[in-house]
């Protein structure tokens, strides 16, 4: 997608140059979908057990699609809760021995590392969360981050795309599985409730919603 001229934008009193397709589309952010499968509802006292990010980019017709997957499953941090329904629900079994999970706080960083290696290759200053109920993975990710003390946290603390809202604006459906068949992508719902698929899922769904609404006339702005 073409970029019409150079824009500049202000953020925490700084200047930003809008270069490139993705800065200019989404006023200098990346967005970033994220899938968090976990022992609980509570960020603060519940593990992390799986997480995904997938970085998306524009191809040269414009169009927004998956550039790259991140994918590991974490080790549950000290002293966390990990609900006996939540397991139920996932099919989760964090203690398997042949379960290959990393430390959170190494799975943190390097995904932290990858999403800023992305935001300089797409000139863009902030990640912006994209989730099904991004509510809910914005404060796991927000607490992992605080207690692990990481600094270089790439998303924005609070803002974030909610696909629930936007499919069901598009498609007059919440639920991931409807929505994405509304959507014409499919859907295991065997192979769901892992953090991979979830978020690979929810990136289409995304895609599909922004660039239909290029299609449709809605972008470039009038």
């Amino acid at each position: 997608m073409a970029c019409r001229g150079v824009q500049r934008m202000s953020y925490d009193d700084e200047e930003v140059s809008l270069e490139g397709p993705m800065a200019a589309r989404f006023r200098g952010y990346l967005p970033v979908v994220v899938d968090i499968e976990c022992g609980g509802f509570n960020a603060k006292t519940d593990a992390i057990l799986e997480i995904s990010a997938v970085i998306l980019g524009f191809n040269e017709k414009g169009v927004l699609g998956v550039e790259q997957t991140f994918f590991h499953r974490v080790v549950p941090f000290e002293g966390s809760n990990i609900e006996d329904a939540a397991l139920k629900f996932t099919g989760i079994d964090p203690y398997h021995p042949l379960r290959i999970a990393r430390n959170e706080k190494d799975v943190f960083n390097d995904m932290f590392r990858i999403i800023r290696t992305a935001l300089k290759a797409n000139h863009c200053k902030r990640a912006i969360l994209v989730a099904h109920n991004a509510h809910f993975d914005h404060g796991f990710i927000n607490a992992a981050a605080a207690r692990h003390d990481i600094k270089r946290n790439p998303f924005h603390p609070f803002s974030s795309f909610d696909t629930a809202t936007l499919s069901g604006l598009a498609y007059g459906q919440t639920v991931l599985a409807r929505a994405c068949e509304a959507a014409k992508i499919e859907f295991s719902n065997t192979e769901a409730h892992s953090a991979k698929y979830d978020a690979e899922k929810t990136a289409q769904l995304f895609c599909t919603i922004v660039n239909k609404w290029k299609d449709m006339g809605g972008w470039p702005a009038k």
